[in-house]
C-alpha cells in the first residue's frame, strides 16, 4: 500500500501455506475484470492530526476489520512523526464515507494509528499483562535531537506544530448504485499494491463488515470440510472462506448467476452480511451434513488432476445442498458417472467462472446426483 514509503514489511508464504495453496487448482480468471460503473463524490480535506486521533478514539474514524493489524515498528512510526515535525510531505490517506456518516479507512491505517499512539504517549496496544510501551522516538537522525523524546517531552512549539499539522485525506462517498458499496472493494484492491498484499476475501472482510464474517469462519472449522479440501489448518489468505462464500452465493440462485465471479461474491457478501435470512439459515443447516456425506462416501473428491478443482467442487456441493434426500448408498456411483461425463468435465476447466459454463456444470451435476 502507499504506506510502504515508510514500511519495508514483507510476509512471504511459509512452507505450510505453500502446501495449502498447492491443494487448489488455479482457475482461468480472464473474466475477473468487473465491468462496473459508479457515481461517486470525491472530496479532499485536511484534518489536523489532533482531530484524526480524536475521531479514531470516538469511533467516527473506523479501522476496517481484516487480518492485518498494526504492523509498523517503532522506527517506522518515528520517521513518520519526524516528517510532520520537520515539514516533509506525507502521502495522502483515503476514507470511505458510509451510510452512517462514519469514515472507514481504505488506505492509511498504519499512519493514522502511529499518529494517535504518539499523541497518546504509548506505542501499540497493551500486552497480555495490560502494559504498554512508552512511545519514545527512535532511529532518527540527530539533527533535531528528537531521538528518545515522547510527545510530552517536546517543547510546546513542537507539540502545537504536531497537533495542528494536517494530513490530506480523500473522502469518497458512493451515490450509485445505492444497493451496495462495491466501489470500496475496487478502490481498496487498487490501492493495495505493495508490502503485504491483501487477497480478495480479506478485502471483503474489511468492506462488508457484519455477522457473515464470523459465521463463515465458524463454518470453515468443520472437520469434514477441511478434509475435503486437504487442509490441515485454515488458509491464511482465506481461500477456503472464499469457497464457502461462493457456495452460499450459488445456493438456490445459481440459475441467475452472471459473471464476473468477483462481483458476484462481493454482492453475496453485501446482501448477506447480517446472516439472518432464510437462505443463510438453510445453508448453515445443510452445509455440515453435505460435507459429512461427501467426506465419508467419496474418496479424494474433486481431484481429477491431483489437486482440488473448485469448479467441480461448487457444482457437486450446490447440487447436494439443494437436494432434500441424498441417497448415500448410491452417491459414490453417481459421482463416478458424473466425472466421466464429457460435458461436465469440459465445464470444469478453462473459463470456469463464465456464466453459461457455470450454470451448465451445476445443471449436469443435479441431473446425475438427484
Amino acid at each position: 500500500m502507499i504506506e510502504d514509503q515508510y514500511e519495508n514489511f514483507q510476509n512471504p508464504l511459509n512452507d505450510a501455506e505453500i502446501e495449502i495453496d498447492s491443494q487448489l487448482i488455479e482457475e482461468d480468471c480472464k473474466d475477473e475484470v468487473a465491468d462496473v460503473q459508479f457515481d461517486l463524490v470525491v472530496t479532499p480535506s485536511d484534518p489536523p492530526l489532533e482531530v484524526l486521533s480524536r475521531q479514531l478514539k470516538d469511533g467516527d474514524l473506523i479501522v476496517p476489520f481484516y487480518q492485518r493489524k498494526y504492523v509498523w515498528k517503532i522506527e517506522q512510526a518515528s520517521r513518520l512523526i519526524e516528517s510532520f515535525l520537520i515539514g516533509l510531505p506525507v502521502p495522502q490517506v483515503f476514507f470511505y464515507v458510509n451510510d452512517e456518516g462514519e469514515l472507514e479507512i481504505i488506505d492509511g491505517q498504519q499512519r493514522i494509528m502511529s499518529i494517535s499512539y504518539f499523541l497518546e504517549g504509548y506505542f501499540g496496544e497493551p500486552d497480555a499483562n495490560g502494559k504498554r510501551k512508552i512511545f519514545q522516538l527512535k532511529g532518527l537522525s540527530d539533527t533535531k535531537n528528537y531521538n528518545g523524546k515522547t510527545f510530552s517531552d517536546l517543547d510546546k512549539k513542537d507539540q502545537r506544530k504536531l497537533k495542528n499539522a494536517t494530513l490530506r485525506a480523500i473522502n469518497i462517498r458512493q451515490l450509485a448504485p445505492d444497493n451496495n458499496n462495491e466501489c470500496v472493494f475496487h478502490i481498496f484492491q487498487r490501492l493495495n499494491t505493495g508490502g503485504t498484499l491483501l487477497k480478495p476475501q480479506e478485502i471483503r472482510n474489511a468492506v462488508y463488515r457484519g455477522k457473515i464474517v464470523q459465521e463463515l469462519q465458524e463454518l470453515n472449522k468443520n472437520e469434514d470440510w477441511m478434509k475435503i479440501l486437504g487442509f490441515k489448518q485454515a488458509h491464511k489468505s482465506q481461500r477456503d472462506i472464499e469457497l464457502l462464500l461462493r457456495l452460499l452465493g450459488l445456493f438456490k440462485t445459481w440459475g441467475s448467476y452472471e459473471r464476473p465471479m468477483i462481483s458476484f461474491l462481493n454482492k453475496t457478501m453485501y446482501d448477506n452480511r447480517s446472516f439472518d435470512n432464510e437462505k443463510t439459515s438453510l445453508f448453515k443447516s445443510r452445509f455440515a451434513y453435505v460435507s459429512k456425506v461427501i467426506n465419508e462416501n467419496i474418496e479424494k473428491p474433486f481431484r481429477p488432476k491431483g489437486v482440488i478443482n473448485t469448479a467441480m467442487l461448487d457444482a457437486v456441493f450446490v447440487a447436494l445442498l439443494e437436494q432434500d434426500n441424498i441417497d448415500v448408498s448410491k452417491l459414490s456411483f453417481k459421482y463416478q458417472k458424473l466425472i466421466e461425463d464429457t460435458d461436465f468435465i469440459s465445464n470444469t476447466f478453462g473459463p470456469t467462472a463464465d456464466s453459461l459454463v457455470l450454470r451448465n456444470r451445476i445443471q449436469v451435476a443435479k441431473q446425475y446426483l438427484d
